[in-house]
């Protein structure tokens, strides 16, 4: 079989036409599908024959997005679900039962952290949160009960890096599988099972997409681990709609074109806000003052789309300058074209609380803008409008 570049697959794979035999795939908006006889229902509801039941766990437009998309991470298979929290819930329900235990790495999205800290403990499941770089401590933190070792990478805002090859030795040596949230990067930048990693997730809301439009997760991985997911899935129903499905799909075609053009610009934003005055820190891995910007040499093909910076001051200081912004949009989502600034310490990580913000790093000075596609100097004329006046 002939082997495609990741951009071919990114327009190509997935695709299987109808009888109609439509140039840009189909959506199938049905919640169920017709069986010729009883005999052909019981095949489909037992698994003895393959095709579509219902559309909670089988649509052809799901399916074809979930093929590309595991197409482009190099996995065997794919799971579609409604949301990027709903990917990483359903990934720890289908691994993980009650009693057992995974390590996480602390600068994780706040979503995220409140799931594994305040909601899985009430149904038995408990993490411990270590530093995302420190290798030793993600070891000396597995217990015998540990099931998963769950990272972003770059973490979600102030792009640390894990090293996903080393850490998935430790955790295959331990007999732990490792879990690897790929939203930043994407498979344009970065493609964690090529690394070791067992399962891949993503919030696809964010670059799949990347024109938020709408909400969507997946997961990636062997066909074995998904088998699982799919498992939870089809009974608890966190399923990804039939339309979404098909916007991500079309999304996964300009994705490569998009990532190159918005890191491009954001290593541009990066290098332009180290040198001002008002900057206290910068924070992106494409910087050589980054302490793991060899580490994204290795690991990503660019220091992705997302760049992070403490203002000298506080909070009064770092809304200063998103109030003054007229161009980038005040919003917490990220991935779209256009650019967007937040203050993650009051949006996406003030529910974890003041204490677990500064173990993670996230000071009242820190905002994060996610880089779109306007000019970037466009950008900066609009960033420079509120740091003049701190």
């Amino acid at each position: 079989m002939q082997r495609f570049d990741q951009d071919t697959l990114a327009v190509r794979a997935g695709t299987e036409r109808s009888q109609f035999n439509e140039h840009s795939e189909a959506i199938f908006l049905t919640s169920s599908f017709v069986f010729e006889s009883a005999a052909q229902a019981a095949a489909r509801f037992s698994g003895e024959e393959e095709g579509n039941v219902y559309s909670r766990f089988t649509n052809p437009t799901v399916t074809a997005m979930q093929q590309r998309l595991a197409a482009m991470e190099g996995g065997e298979a794919c799971i579609a679900t409604a949301s990027g929290m709903s990917a990483i819930l359903a990934t720890v329900m289908a691994l993980m039962n009650a009693g057992e235990h995974m390590v996480a790495s602390r600068g994780l999205f706040g979503a995220t952290q409140q799931l594994f800290g305040n909601l899985l403990p009430r149904f038995g499941i408990t993490a411990d949160f270590v530093p995302a770089s420190d290798l030793a401590a993600y070891d000396a933190a597995i217990r015998p009960e540990t099931r998963i070792i769950f990272v972003e990478t770059p973490s979600n805002p102030l792009t640390e890096l894990v090293d996903i090859k080393s850490l998935a030795e430790i955790a295959h040596q331990r007999g732990v599988k490792l879990v690897v949230d790929n939203c930043f990067c994407t498979p344009a930048l970065q493609r964690p099972l090529d690394l070791g990693a067992d399962l891949v997730v993503h919030s696809a809301t964010k670059y799949l997409d990347g024109q938020g439009r709408v909400v969507a997760g997946a997961v990636v991985g062997s066909e074995g681990d998904i088998d699982e997911v799919f498992k939870f899935l089809r009974t608890a129903g966190p399923s990804l709609s039939p339309f979404n499905a098909w916007v991500v799909l079309k999304g996964l075609e300009t994705l490569r074109i998009r990532m190159d053009a918005q890191c491009a610009a954001a290593a541009e934003l990066a290098a332009w806000l180290e040198g001002h005055e008002r900057v206290a820190r910068v924070f992106y891995p494409g910087l050589e003052s980054h302490p793991q910007h060899r580490l994204a040499q290795r690991q990503q093909r660019s220091g992705g789309a997302i760049v992070s910076f403490e203002v000298a001051g506080e909070r009064e200081q770092a809304w200063q300058v998103v109030d003054h912004c007229r161009l980038l949009s005040i919003t917490a989502n990220l991935g779209d074209t256009r650019t967007t600034i937040t203050h993650p310490a009051s949006t996406t990580h003030h529910r974890i609380g003041p204490e677990a913000r500064k173990e993670a790093g996230i000071g009242d000075g820190l905002l994060r803008v996610a880089v779109g596609l306007e000019s970037i100097e466009d950008v900066k004329e609009d960033l420079a409008r509120g740091l003049a006046l701190i």
